[in-house]
């Protein structure tokens, strides 16, 4: 089972590890960071987070409870209070040998559970590079739509990468919940 803990600055060496290369940085975040990932570039990541009445993002690591190690990474940010609205972002199983395995749906229904449920949001949306098929699969399986695609969104070393835009409403969540 997966629970997602809130991501703190002893979590940024574990993060750091797992960002090798500047495509996969690119992949996880757009041109949020740049390469290499530094604590540095990460403090700003956390402020003002996490504050359940009062934040418009909450960031947080993926915990295997059945090993206590943390296995990846998910945001819950643009949190609109008045539209009862947020957005997914920077999904990443780190751990190798948990990949292939489910945790990424596990990961992303645990964010979701806290959006509509802790947050009382009526829909969670999320954009996703369109070559990271297996990721639009996990995002199918955990109940989002594909609402269009974004073409050419990045420019990244000379190519052009497009980006599927997808999401979820609450009554999808609830009828999605029910069958987990």
């Amino acid at each position: 089972m997966i629970v997602l803990k809130y991501f703190e600055r002893s979590d940024f060496d574990q993060l750091t590890q797992w960002i090798q290369n500047d495509e996969l940085l690119m992949n996880w975040a757009g041109s949020l960071f740049n390469y290499p990932l530094t604590e540095e570039s990460l403090k700003w990541y956390i402020e003002d987070v996490n504050e359940i009445d009062s934040s418009d993002a909450f960031v947080y690591k993926a915990v295997d409870t059945n090993n206590g190690n943390t296995i990846g990474h998910i945001s819950l940010g643009s949190i609109s209070r008045k539209n009862k609205s947020g957005r997914i972002s920077r999904v990443l199983v780190g751990d190798a040998n948990s990949r292939g395995k489910g945790c990424c749906r596990d990961i992303v229904t645990a964010a979701l559970k806290i959006g509509f449920e802790d947050l009382k949001l009526h829909r969670i949306s999320l954009g996703v590079y369109d070559f990271n098929t297996a990721a639009i699969r996990c995002y199918q399986k955990a109940g989002f739509s594909i609402e269009g695609t974004t073409r050419d969104v990045l420019l990244f070393k000379g190519k052009w990468w497009s980006l599927v835009e997808m999401s979820i409403l609450e009554n999808e969540w609830i009828n999605q919940s029910k069958k987990l």
